[in-house]
């Protein structure tokens, strides 16, 4: 029996290698990070809020955000690991969140300590919950998952108002309660960058966000200070906007339609998302003499 997307994605980060998700937003960018070879996928949630319109403002419910990761799964053969922003209320909705995600074939979520609703982790004015209020989701996260490869990612945002110790103790605690990874968002120093796995004790997750509160760091040197996993949440999200900005600016001011990056034709468009393989279910599965007058 081949091997889980949940059980590839726990050996990668048992490596000692940083293992690199890219953060998708939908079908399309999924399929062009696990083109381009990278070993797992990133769930954005900020990202899947703009796809609906809306700003990482905690505005997206539940079912939105697992209808996404559902898409994003069907599109790769990569583990996927997807932002469940806060669990979406109480331990009884965490429990809810993770059998959902289950049953949509994610690989593994992260839960976070904010007051709903939430907001990104590198904006300001956030509030954080009790930390004991936080532990029970993560308790409940991991005593529901029916997939013991499932990945439960303990984030806490406490850094920015609670401090750095805090989210620390915080990262401690979260695997003490059954964490399999922490999350600590935002630290906004670098030798609080390097500090965090030597201090939390445990697999930790870098979140790298150009333009945030966590001073720029090479990928190389997280490797170094022992992360295990780092996501690039915003970078295709922001491409893409500056992208479409400026062929939009173009095709006003010229009325020509601009050179599109990487001069695909149509036909190499669609093969980017499979065209290939259902060209060759068309004849598949008829018999000979109808499949020859059909060639």
């Amino acid at each position: 029996m081949p091997q889980s997307r949940s059980a590839t994605l726990r050996a990668l980060i048992a490596q000692e290698e940083l293992t690199i998700a890219p953060g998708a937003y939908d079908a399309i960018t999924a399929r062009m990070i696990a083109q381009a070879g990278f070993p797992a996928v990133y769930m954005t949630g900020a990202g899947t809020a703009a796809t609906l319109g809306f700003p990482d403002y905690g505005l997206i419910t539940m079912t939105e955000m697992v209808d996404n990761a559902a898409r994003i799964v069907r599109s790769v053969e990569v583990p996927v690991i997807a932002d469940a922003d806060t669990g979406y209320g109480n331990e009884l909705n965490v429990v809810r969140t993770v059998q959902e995600h289950i049953r949509a074939g994610t690989s593994g979520i992260h839960i976070e300590d904010q007051v709903s609703p939430k907001r990104c982790g590198h904006l300001d004015d956030k509030l954080i919950v009790p930390r004991e209020d936080w532990l029970a989701k993560i308790r409940a996260a991991v005593a529901t998952r029916s997939d013991p490869d499932f990945l439960v990612i303990a984030r806490t945002d406490s850094r920015a108002m609670a401090g750095f110790d805090e989210a620390v103790a915080r990262s401690r605690a979260a695997l003490a309660a059954g964490a399999d990874m922490v999350f600590l968002e935002a630290p906004q120093t670098m030798e609080e960058i390097a500090a965090v796995p030597r201090l939390v004790g445990g697999p930790c997750m870098l979140n790298v966000v150009w333009g945030g509160k966590t001073p720029d760091v090479d990928l190389n040197d997280a490797q170094a200070m022992g992360y295990k996993l780092a996501i690039v949440p915003g970078m295709l999200f922001k491409v893409v906007m500056g992208a479409c900005d400026a062929a939009l600016a173009e095709l006003k001011s010229t009325w020509v339609h601009p050179k599109v990056a990487g001069n695909m034709t149509v036909r190499q468009a669609f093969q980017r998302m499979g065209a290939d393989e259902w060209d060759a279910l068309r004849t598949r599965f008829r018999d000979d003499e109808t499949k020859n007058a059909a060639e």
